[in-house]
């Protein structure tokens, strides 16, 4: 419970700094189509930086009894977060193109830890 809230928050902090980061401090070094990915990139870091921190809410004892697919949930979306946005953001800075391949795998985790929650909340009544 608290492991979550806590990943949740520090992404949420990060990606506060990265898109400030991208903003400024990068302004002039990255193209508009390298912008639009690292945009793309703060953009699901903070959606499922606040999902993160859900989870720990809802893994609160009060609300549901089994708390193990919440745990997978909350994983699936911390290394969702590392895959999807940090090859997002290695490629708009570098234009390493392979690290495309990459991105899905993290969209992937994103929907397996959509899918728990569901799954969770279904299991308990």
């Amino acid at each position: 419970m608290k492991g979550s809230i806590i990943s949740g928050a520090i992404h949420g902090f990060l990606v506060v700094a990265l898109g400030a980061f991208g903003a400024h401090a990068l302004e002039s070094v990255l193209d508009d189509y390298s912008t639009g990915i690292w945009e793309t990139a703060v953009q699901y870091q903070m959606f499922h930086a606040l999902a993160i921190v859900a989870i720990g809410i809802l893994m609160s004892p009060k609300l549901f009894g089994s708390i193990k697919l919440l745990k997978i949930a909350a994983i699936c979306m911390n290394l969702g977060i590392v895959f999807f946005s940090g090859s997002l953001y290695i490629l708009a800075l570098s234009g390493i193109s392979i690290l495309g391949a990459i991105t899905p795998i993290g969209g992937v985790l994103f929907l397996v830890g959509w899918i728990l929650i569901i799954v969770t909340t279904l299991k308990n009544k």
